[in-house]
C-alpha cells in the first residue's frame, strides 16, 4: 500500500434510480446505485485523504442536477472536496450561460469533462465552437478533464496546442488497447501530447482497458511506465476510476498493482503520484 495518504482523483457515484444513464443498460456490474457507503467499503484498507468527482454520462437533462448533487455529498463526506462537471463546450460562447450557472450552484466545482471519446467524428474536438467552448474554461478558473481512446490522441495533440492557457488532465492514459498489446502508435503519440506543457495525466482506467479476466501487473507495466515517463514526476495523480474499475479489478487490487509498478520511484515521486499532484492540478485543500 502507498505510505501516503492518497487523493483520489478521478471517482464516480451515481443512483440509476435518481438520474438516467443508459450507458449502463445491460451491464451487470455497474448497473445499480454506487454511493459513499459502498466507496468507503470498497476502499477499506486504503487510506484515501480526499476524493475528485467526474461526472458520469447522465443523460443531459440531468448534468446541471449531477453537478448539484455531487456537490452536495461533501457534506455527506468531507474528502469530496472537487467536482469536475458537464457542460456542453461544443456551443463554443453560449456555453458560457451553462458555466455562469454551474459555477453559481456547485461550491466544490474544479472542473469540466465533456467527453470526446464516444464522438464517431474524430474532429469533433476540433470542431471551431468546441475550440472556442475550451478557450473559455480559464476566465472561470476552471481546468478541462480530456477523456478519449487512443484513436483520438493526433487531434488531442491539435486541441491543445490551440488552447494553451487551458489547463488539461488526461484521463486513462488515453485508453490504449492493453489487450492486444497496442503499444504503438500509442506510445509515441502520448510523448508528443506529454511535450505540451498544460497537460497533465491520470494513472486511471489502466486495467480496464487490459482483458478483464487476465490482465496482470507484467502486462499492464508498458503503459503505466510510459505514461510516467514522458509526463514526469510533477504532471502524473492517481486515479482510482471506481466504480468502473470493479469490471476488471478491486479497488485494492488496482492500488497495489499500480504501487507494486512505482516501487522504485523516489519518496517525493511516490507522494506526487499518489497525492501532491491531485491537490494541486485541482486546486484541493491543503491537508494541513
Amino acid at each position: 500500500m502507498p505510505n501516503v495518504p492518497l487523493v483520489d482523483a478521478h471517482l464516480h457515484l451515481w443512483d440509476p434510480s435518481r438520474f438516467r444513464l443508459s450507458w449502463l443498460d445491460g451491464n451487470f456490474v455497474l448497473d445499480r446505485p454506487y454511493g459513499l457507503v459502498d466507496y468507503a467499503t470498497a476502499t477499506g484498507g486504503v487510506d484515501v485523504a480526499a476524493m475528485v468527482y467526474l461526472q458520469t454520462e447522465v443523460e443531459t437533462p440531468y448534468a446541471l442536477l449531477e453537478a448539484r448533487w455531487a456537490d452536495a455529498q461533501a457534506a455527506e463526506d468531507p474528502r469530496l472536496q472537487g467536482v469536475v462537471a458537464w457542460a456542453p463546450m461544443e456551443h463554443g460562447d453560449r456555453a458560457c450561460v451553462f458555466l455562469d450557472e454551474l459555477a453559481a450552484t456547485t461550491p466544490h466545482l474544479k472542473g469540466i469533462r465533456r467527453i470526446i471519446q464516444f464522438e464517431p467524428d474524430l474532429d469533433f474536438c476540433l470542431r471551431p465552437d468546441f475550440v472556442r467552448g475550451i478557450q473559455l474554461l480559464p476566465d472561470y478558473g476552471l481546468s478541462f478533464d480530456l477523456c478519449i481512446a487512443h484513436q483520438h490522441l493526433p487531434n488531442t495533440i491539435e486541441l491543445v496546442r490551440r488552447c494553451p492557457d487551458v489547463s488539461f488532465v488526461l484521463d486513462h492514459i488515453a485508453k490504449p488497447d492493453i489487450r492486444d498489446g497496442a503499444y504503438e502508435p500509442w506510445a509515441t503519440q502520448i510523448g508528443e501530447l506529454a511535450a505540451l506543457p498544460n497537460v497533465w495525466c491520470k494513472i486511471s482506467g489502466v486495467v480496464t482497458e487490459a482483458n478483464h479476466a487476465t490482465w496482470t501487473t507484467e502486462a499492464i507495466a508498458p503503459f503505466v511506465w510510459r505514461a510516467l515517463e514522458v509526463f514526469g514526476e510533477d504532471r502524473v495523480m492517481f486515479g482510482g476510476d471506481w466504480p468502473v474499475v470493479l469490471q476488471a479489478a478491486s479497488y485494492r487490487r488496482w492500488v497495489e498493482a499500480l504501487d507494486t509498478l512505482t516501487a522504485d520511484l523516489s519518496n517525493d515521486a511516490r507522494r506526487k503520484l499518489w497525492a501532491d499532484n491531485a491537490r494541486r492540478f485541482y486546486r484541493l485543500p491543503d491537508p494541513s
